[in-house]
């Protein structure tokens, strides 16, 4: 059953404090749904246009720039190269849920509670239901396997996988912070290799 509004995005704040606020849309711009310390009608309608355009370079929200690094038909993922934070978002056929990100927030991973949390706001079926195979493994013993696998948790890596996969995902994350020649970015990129190489024992 379906999570009002208020109750989805508090949950969300609660569990990513670096999401410091939020917007539900429904259509292109009616807000169903907005935290205290964020008016975003202004902007709204322009930020869903170029949302749905998909080939936007940037939106603006409150008079600043967010360059866009991930916009598919699901998911935005925008940052301020100022440091002014980030802007993330979800959407299905119902509604569209826009979170601002603080500066130091992990945008990965709050990407992945924002779309969580949308699925809860909607009245249609998750598509991570706790039944459904993930990928294309029509065996028993697979079935079987994946069973014992944490739903949530399965979901979690289906999505990490769908962001490799992208070519606006990882790949686009990466090329931004190596034009920005952000060290430490670099550094702890580095580092993240050099453990899955270690973990997949490549």
């Amino acid at each position: 059953m379906p999570i009002d509004p208020a109750t989805a995005v508090n949950n969300l704040m609660r569990k990513d404090p670096s999401i410091i606020a939020a917007a539900v849309i429904k259509g292109n711009d009616n807000i169903l749904y907005s935290t205290d310390n964020w008016d975003i009608s202004p902007d709204v309608g322009r930020v869903v246009s170029s949302w749905n355009s998909m080939n936007a370079q940037f939106v603006m929200i409150s008079g600043v720039k967010y360059s866009i690094l991930q916009c598919t038909s699901e998911r935005l993922v925008a940052t301020s190269i100022r440091g002014e934070g980030h802007i993330l978002g979800a959407k299905d056929d119902e509604h569209k849920l826009i979170v601002y990100l603080e500066p130091d927030g992990e945008p990965m991973g709050a990407t992945m509670d924002t779309a969580r949390t949308l699925a809860e706001i909607s009245s249609k079926s998750s598509y991570l239901e706790s039944n459904t195979a993930m990928g294309n493994y029509g065996t028993t013993s697979a079935t079987q396997v994946n069973s014992n696998i944490d739903s949530q948790l399965r979901g979690e890596i289906q999505s990490f996988l769908d962001w490799i996969k992208d070519n606006e995902g990882l790949s686009g994350y990466i090329n931004y912070y190596l034009q920005q020649n952000n060290v430490q970015i670099i550094s702890e990129l580095s580092k993240i290799y050099a453990e899955l190489r270690q973990i997949f024992g490549v």
